[in-house]
């Protein structure tokens, strides 16, 4: 699923361009070592993986916070899966009782992506300036939601 999402142009036009097969193979090993308190999911429908989403710690305004960030392949859109995996996402993130919200940062350009946040039930605090990947700055919305 990595190869499918993070080596296509297309999946990739809001992220700064594709990821090199050693790339995504480093990325599948940081995937896998992620502690227990975040996580890495295949989204599954009707039997099918049609994308990946996930949550782990970084920092946002100066303290810890959870980042999310998912993809759907392109044939599975506009269904709410990713809606329904964001909010998954978040009951987990919740569940850890570790950090105060969750934040996602799609491209303010992102239509599908910012319609998510919206419908997964986060607040847009803004755009920002956002680096991903390393050395590539982006203008992104900053969507939060409170996990108390």
């Amino acid at each position: 699923m990595l190869v499918q999402t993070l080596g296509d142009p297309a999946m990739m036009a809001h992220l700064g361009g594709i990821e090199t097969a050693e790339q995504i193979a480093a990325r599948h090993r940081r995937f896998l070592a992620l502690p227990p308190t975040e996580g890495m999911f295949t989204i599954w429908s009707d039997d099918a993986c049609v994308g990946t989403i996930g949550y782990w710690e970084t920092r946002s305004r100066g303290g810890p916070v959870y980042e999310t960030g998912w993809f759907v392949l392109p044939e599975f859109g506009g269904r709410g899966i990713a809606s329904r995996a964001a909010a998954q996402i978040v009951a987990l993130s919740r569940a850890q009782q570790r950090l105060a919200s969750l934040h996602a940062y799609p491209a303010v350009d992102n239509g599908p992506s910012n319609r998510v946040c919206e419908k997964a039930g986060f607040t847009n605090r803004g755009a920002q300036p956002f680096e991903y990947p390393k050395g590539h700055v982006m203008l992104c919305n900053d969507w939060a939601i409170d996990l108390a």
